[in-house]
């Protein structure tokens, strides 16, 4: 299998070599011809048509944390899908070890300290449904199809923000995966 680094030539990986990434996930990895890429490596925008060397469809912290190794410890191009609602595609390049999020789209609700607690794959839809049955409303965007990730990266711009601001304003705190694996 062919994949590209950071640096941009390509370099080939031994099936040991991606069964050994198998082996650390919860969560399943696809490549080209196996049940899922397809789906997988799909953005909401039609137009872009990339093609990742792999997917990790990741479960949980613990997935995505031994991706991010696997992608330091092979000098691997990274993307991450969130919703991949992104216009331009970002989610995903060709040649990259593509982290799927859109398994991970648990949400918690504390109605007493009004917080939600919405896992990376999560989709704006996902939170209002949780939030909506506590009397409850987030500050999201104006697509219940975006994904929560991406949206709060960008700041985030919807129906509530002239009263409460942009979504990112919002944020109590997060749990991020750095580019170390910590």
């Amino acid at each position: 299998m062919r994949a590209k680094t950071l640096a941009g030539p390509e370099i080939g990986l031994k099936q040991d070599t991606l069964d050994a990434l198998r082996m650390r996930l919860r969560g399943l990895v696809v490549v080209p011809g196996d049940a899922g890429y397809e789906q997988s490596r799909t953005v909401w925008n039609g137009m872009i048509d990339r093609h990742p060397a792999m997917v990790a469809r990741c479960l949980g912290v613990a997935d995505v944390i031994a991706c991010v190794q696997f992608a330091r410890e092979h000098d691997l191009l990274l993307s991450i899908k969130g919703g991949g609602h992104n216009i331009a595609g970002l989610a995903t390049a060709d040649g990259a070890l593509m982290l799927d999020m859109s398994l991970m789209r648990g949400v918690w609700v504390d109605p007493r300290r009004t917080v939600a607690h919405a896992q990376a794959g999560c989709l704006l839809g996902d939170v209002d449904r949780e939030t909506q049955v506590h009397g409850l409303a987030a500050v999201l965007g104006f697509v219940s199809l975006t994904g929560i990730a991406g949206l709060t990266l960008g700041g985030g711009f919807g129906y509530l923000t002239r009263r409460w601001g942009w979504t990112s304003d919002t944020v109590v705190g997060m749990d991020v995966v750095t580019a170390d694996a910590r």
